[in-house]
């Protein structure tokens, strides 16, 4: 990774988090005095958004994505609102901006997933096998839904995906999105009957839908 006017995150030495629980917010707080203190969002998120970026552009191209991440987030961090206490959202958010870079090699993976899922060929859409994938379950529903996501507009399959990928509910989605709860919602609706249409009526996002109401009460 190129060196930028900030420190590395990479560079940075291993610090613990204060007495007890620090809240991301804290943390980030703390970083403006202290930069050390950054790499605890390292610590706690990485592995989450390195897995993210593999599954929407590949194993290669996550180690870069998740690096330029964190980079990204502590060169903003004075602009970080720290009336939100979790920083998970704004680092989806920033990976989500990377990943738009890369439409077109995104869209192009997912087309040649499909081709070798529908042949049953190699294991090389492992990165893709998470639960959303699983729900499906057939090899040949794995390829249809691959080239269905290919399909989708980028700013459907990117609610779709932080939120079926990244596990972020609704609100967390939007923060990371910049966009209304209400738009979230709108999005998911259309990218999942665009989907249960390429599927033949299975619904592949219809299990984190159940969480999101019973996590409503």
């Amino acid at each position: 990774m190129q060196s930028t006017g900030d420190p590395s995150v990479a560079d940075l030495p291993d610090v613990v988090p204060r007495e007890g629980v620090e809240s991301d917010a804290s943390v980030v707080e703390r970083s403006w005095e202290e930069p050390d203190a950054f790499e605890i969002l390292f610590h706690r998120y990485a592995d989450d958004i390195h897995r993210y970026a593999a599954r929407r552009l590949g194993v290669e191209a996550a180690d870069d994505l998740m690096a330029e991440t964190f980079v990204i987030a502590f060169q903003q961090r004075h602009r970080y609102d720290l009336a939100r206490p979790q920083a998970r959202p704004w680092l989806y958010g920033i990976v989500t901006n990377l990943v738009g870079q890369h439409r077109r090699a995104e869209a192009r993976r997912l087309r040649a997933f499909s081709r070798v899922a529908s042949t049953g060929a190699g294991d090389g859409g492992e990165a893709l096998a998470d639960r959303v994938v699983a729900k499906v379950g057939a090899e040949h529903s794995r390829a249809q839904l691959a080239g269905a996501l290919a399909k989708l507009p980028a700013r459907y399959r990117d609610v779709l995906l932080v939120i079926a990928w990244g596990d972020l509910d609704y609100a967390e989605a939007a923060e990371a999105l910049g966009i209304p709860v209400g738009t979230v919602r709108s999005r998911l609706n259309r990218a999942r009957t665009r989907l249960r249409d390429a599927l033949g009526g299975a619904d592949p996002t219809a299990l984190h839908e159940e969480n999101e109401e019973t996590d409503r009460g």
